[in-house]
C-alpha cells in the first residue's frame, strides 16, 4: 500500500463517492477497506432518494442505477406515503435497490477513475503533523497522506483516534435484520405490534401500480424488533429466534441466516467534521434510525461536498480555511436527519396515544403544504446552504434544464458531469468576463426559455447569469450584472490566477 495524497478509510458509499469526487479533481486518492473483497454480506440500504439520484446523474452515472433498480415513491414519514411526483426535477421519485448492488455499480466508476482499493486493510493509528498524517495500517505498514477521511462507520476508529467527539441520545430500542430461512412462511408484508414494527419480503421484488410484489421462492428478509435493547455484540441466530417468538409468536422455524445485523435508534452527531488534516463523513459523523432512508443519502452528499473543496485544498488552489464550509454546510443537514428519525421513532409506538397523534400527522401531510416541505426534507431536495441573502437560488441545488448553446441542446447536469465549476451566462453572449478564473471555471453562453422552479418553493426569477460549484450548488446569481461574481469566484474557486 503506497502514499497517497488523500486516504479514505472505509470503502462503503460514502467512501466510493468522496474518491470518485477527488479522481476527477486529478488528486491522487487511495481506499482502506477492511472487507477482503468488495461483495457486501447483507443489505443493508434499499434504496435511493431523488436529490441523490440527480447526484449520480451530475456524474452522468445515474442511469447506471436506475437500470438496476425500481423506480417508485419511496418518500414517507411516520407510515405516511409523501408523493413526489409534482416535484420539479427530473428524478421525481426514489429507487428501490439494495445497498450491495448500489455499491457494486459505484466501485465499477470509481475503478473506472483509477482509483486503488486496498480490500484487507484497516487504519489502525494515526499521527498528523503540519504537513501530513503519518497512518498506520492493519498489516503492520505505515504510509502517509495529506488528508485522512473517515469514511469507517457509525463506530469510527478515525472519529475516537482524532479526539473528535460524538454527543447525542442513547438507543431506547433495536431491531435485527437479517436473511434466513424458514420452515414455516410467514405472510410477507410490514406488521405494528404492541413490540413494535416487524416486517417479512424477499430480496427479489417488483414494484406494480406502487405495490411492492415479491419472488415466489427464495429467502425471507426479516426485520423484527428486540423486546430489550440488544448488545454491541454481533446477533446470532438464538437471538433473531428469541426476537421472533416474543414479536410474532414463534420462529418460523428460522435456519440458515445468511447474515443478521443490528440496528438501534442511537442517535448522534460528531461535534466537529474536522480535526487539522482529519475529516469525516456519512455515518463516521452522524448516526441516527433508519426511518425515512436518509442515511446512505446523506453520507453520499457529504462526498460531494466535501470532495471538490479537498481537491482545490491539495492541489493548492483554494486555503486550508475552504474546509472549514464543509462542516458549516453539512452539520446542519445531518442535525435535521437526527431531529426527524428521532420524531419518527417516536412515532412507532403502539399505544392509544401515539396511534391518535400518528393518524393526527398523517392527516396533516395529506395537504398540500406539509406534505411538499416534508417530502423536500426526507428527499433532500430542498438542502440549502446558508450563503447570506439573495435570490432563491442562492445556496440550492441548480436544476437540471434543456439549455440552448450554439444552436444545440444540452442539459445543465451535463455540463457537470466532469466536476468542473460552471458559469452558466443566460444574458447575451460576450457578457461575462471570469478571464483570471478560466482555467479552473467553465463558462457556457445558454438560452433557457422556461421556468425556473424549485422543489417546495415553486416558481422563481430567471437569472442573468448563475455560478454553480462542482457539487450541483449555486454560489453566485446575476442580476443583469457582475456584482459580487468575483467575490464568489475567489471564495469558492481561488485567488485569481493562483494555477
Amino acid at each position: 500500500m503506497r502514499d497517497h495524497a488523500v486516504l479514505i478509510a472505509g470503502g462503503g458509499p460514502t467512501g466510493l463517492m468522496l474518491a470518485g469526487e477527488l479522481a476527477l479533481a486529478g488528486v491522487d486518492v487511495g481506499i482502506s477497506e477492511r472487507r477482503p473483497t468488495r461483495e457486501l454480506i447483507g443489505s443493508r440500504a434499499g434504496g435511493l432518494h431523488a436529490r441523490t439520484i440527480e447526484i449520480f446523474d451530475q456524474r452522468g452515472i445515474a442511469d447506471r442505477f436506475l437500470r438496476a433498480g425500481q423506480i417508485a415513491q419511496v418518500t414517507g414519514f411516520a407510515g405516511a406515503s409523501l408523493d413526489i411526483s409534482d416535484f420539479p426535477t427530473r428524478h421525481p421519485y426514489g429507487l428501490g435497490l439494495w445497498q450491495n448492488q448500489i455499491e457494486r455499480i459505484m466501485a465499477d466508476w470509481v475503478a473506472e477513475l483509477n482509483v486503488p482499493i486496498h480490500y484487507g486493510t484497516e487504519v489502525t493509528g494515526f499521527a498528523q503533523d503540519e504537513t501530513g498524517v503519518e497512518v498506520r495500517i492493519s498489516d503492520g505498514r505505515t504510509m502517509r497522506a495529506e488528508y485522512l477521511i473517515g469514511c469507517d462507520g457509525g463506530r469510527s476508529l478515525i472519529r475516537s483516534a482524532a479526539g473528535i467527539a460524538f454527543p447525542g441520545c442513547d438507543a431506547t430500542t433495536s431491531n435485527l435484520i437479517a436473511e434466513v430461512e424458514m420452515k414455516e412462511e410467514p405472510k410477507l408484508g410490514v406488521y405494528r405490534t404492541p413490540l413494535g414494527i416487524h416486517a417479512f419480503g424477499r430480496a427479489d421484488y417488483q414494484i406494480r401500480d406502487g405495490e411492492v410484489v415479491y419472488a415466489d421462492q427464495g429467502p425471507i428478509r426479516v426485520m423484527v424488533t428486540e423486546a430489550q435493547v440488544g448488545t454491541a455484540k454481533e446477533p446470532t441466530l438464538h437471538d433473531l429466534s428469541q426476537a421472533l417468538v416474543a414479536a410474532c409468536g414463534t420462529d418460523y422455524g428460522v435456519y440458515n441466516p445468511s447474515w443478521i445485523s443490528r440496528f438501534t435508534d442511537v442517535a448522534r452527531q460528531a461535534a466537529t467534521y474536522r480535526a487539522r488534516r482529519v475529516l469525516l463523513a456519512g455515518d463516521a459523523a452522524h448516526v441516527h434510525p433508519p426511518d425515512g432512508g436518509q442515511g446512505l443519502q446523506i453520507g453520499v452528499q457529504d462526498a460531494m461536498n466535501l470532495g471538490w473543496k479537498l481537491a482545490q485544498v491539495v492541489k493548492g488552489t483554494s486555503p486550508e480555511t475552504l474546509l472549514d464550509s464543509y462542516h458549516n454546510e453539512r452539520h446542519p443537514v445531518a442535525a435535521r436527519v437526527l431531529r426527524n428519525t428521532m420524531a419518527a421513532v417516536a412515532l412507532r409506538r403502539d399505544d392509544e396515544r401515539t396511534h391518535a397523534l400518528r393518524e393526527t400527522m398523517a392527516e396533516l401531510l395529506t395537504m398540500d403544504e406539509p406534505r411538499k416541505r416534508f417530502a423536500g426534507m426526507l428527499s433532500q431536495l430542498d438542502v440549502h446552504y446558508d450563503m447570506g441573502e439573495g435570490h432563491p437560488l442562492l445556496g440550492r441545488r441548480m436544476p437540471d434544464l434543456d439549455l440552448v448553446t450554439t444552436g444545440s441542446s444540452i442539459r445543465s447536469y451535463t455540463l457537470l458531469h466532469g466536476a468542473r465549476p460552471l458559469l452558466l451566462n443566460l444574458g447575451g453572449e460576450n457578457s461575462m468576463d471570469i478571464a483570471p478564473w478560466a482555467d479552473r471555471v467553465q463558462l457556457i453562453d445558454a438560452e433557457y426559455g422556461g421556468e425556473w422552479a424549485l422543489p417546495v418553493i415553486g416558481i422563481v426569477p430567471a437569472p442573468s447569469a448563475i455560478l454553480v460549484r462542482p457539487d450541483g450548488y449555486v454560489a453566485w446569481v446575476g442580476d443583469g450584472t457582475q456584482a459580487g461574481l468575483a467575490d464568489a469566484l475567489t471564495r469558492w474557486f481561488g485567488l485569481p490566477g493562483t494555477l
